[in-house]
């Protein structure tokens, strides 16, 4: 917005020409996201309380978790907000790309909050506190993931083909669908990886500050692709293909950098607040629009692979535990889990790692994965 209001009046004040940089927009949309988290921040804080929005704290969580039954949750609502805001004021409007990618965040952003909002209700009303049936959260992440591939294959942002996607640490090399009529498989990988991505994040926010870091982390990283696409030259170097317009994602990639930061302050050991599914799903949806919307969906695995891991301790310890269930009785499978609880984060609680500790250890190898996927710049 700021860049549509002050450019006309670059001849009479030669210093607005900085708003034509898209690295002086990423790092101011960066500062102002973390400073209006620090103005809304506690609004909001004083908000939940009133409203005893509490987290919920399921069954079988580790007892250091019994006393978090008391901290409000939706502060997602913070990121949300902070992300968006900034997102429109140093974006061009017209860029296609950060519209998109504000618009999938701002949808399953809704879907969490629907979730979070009915808990509420349910806790107020002496119900179970189970949110929004899982089929129906399901079907609103679906939704967005198929309407994202229909415009994506039906209306290309760029040159390179719609329903096509490339490879970590190969040049140059573009995958699409080998005859013409099989192009529609791109819109259900597009569902796969942003409805996966949603749930992803969603999973790791277990403990305090978890999610939010390697967020944070994630955010950087495809920061720097978006830029490095986003340029003639940069991507003419590093033998990447050039995405007109693409570049703009980086002030996205910032402003939720900034937003997560910010909600930090608020969500650190011992948190005051958590994201709940309102920030979880919107983030996570967020890495998935803009690794899609970069045709870099394989490398959202390698960016995200602490996230990736945690999904994958889930599926492995509901898979593990209905065969032999099925095999060998409840009672056996009860007594011989894969981990001691699932997502991991929770194994290595039980293990007896302080939960502080457990979120550093994730985040540095939140950022061992940032490194490995930056080295595909170069490794090709």
């Amino acid at each position: 917005m700021l860049p549509l209001l002050l450019l006309p009046f670059i001849g009479r004040l030669p210093f607005l020409r900085l708003f034509n940089y898209i690295t002086f927009r990423a790092a101011a949309a960066a500062v102002t996201a973390l400073l209006f988290s620090f103005v809304i921040g506690p609004w909001i804080l004083r908000r939940l309380q009133a409203m005893s929005v509490h987290q919920v704290v399921r069954e079988g969580t580790p007892d250091s978790h019994r006393e978090k039954g008391t901290t409000p949750t939706m502060g997602g609502l913070i990121i949300l907000s902070a992300t968006v805001f900034a997102s429109l004021l140093w974006m061009r409007l017209a860029n296609q790309y950060v519209l998109i990618a504000v618009a999938v965040m701002i949808w399953m952003g809704g879907i969490g909050f629907l979730d979070d909002w009915l808990k509420l209700r349910q806790k107020r009303a002496g119900k179970k506190n189970e949110g929004l049936v899982e089929r129906y959260k399901l079907a609103g992440q679906v939704a967005a993931g198929v309407a994202l591939g229909l415009y994506l294959w039906l209306s290309p942002l760029s040159n390179l083909p719609g329903a096509s996607t490339t490879l970590p640490f190969y040049k140059y090399v573009l995958v699409v669908p080998a005859a013409s009529w099989l192009a529609w498989v791109y819109v259900p990988w597009v569902t796969f990886v942003l409805t996966g991505a949603s749930n992803a994040v969603n999973l790791t926010d277990g403990l305090d500050g978890l999610a939010t870091g390697l967020v944070a982390i994630s955010a950087i990283v495809f920061g720097i692709f978006a830029y490095v696409i986003g340029r003639v030259d940069t991507s003419a170097y590093l033998q990447v293909y050039y995405m007109p317009g693409a570049g703009e994602l980086t002030v996205f990639c910032t402003a939720i950098l900034g937003a997560c930061i910010g909600f930090l302050w608020f969500n650190c050991y011992p948190a005051q607040v958590f994201m709940g599914d309102t920030g979880a799903l919107a983030l996570g949806g967020a890495l998935g629009a803009v690794s899609i919307l970069l045709k870099s969906e394989f490398l959202l695995g390698i960016v995200g692979g602490v996230f990736l891991v945690e999904t994958l301790s889930v599926i492995i310890q509901r898979g593990a535990f209905r065969w032999r269930k099925r095999k060998y009785g409840l009672e056996y499978a009860r007594k011989n889990r894969v981990f001691l609880k699932a997502p991991l984060h929770h194994h290595f609680e039980m293990k007896g790692w302080p939960e502080s500790q457990v979120v550093v250890r994730f985040w540095i190898l939140g950022i061992l994965c940032a490194f490995l996927a930056l080295s595909t710049l170069k490794l090709r």
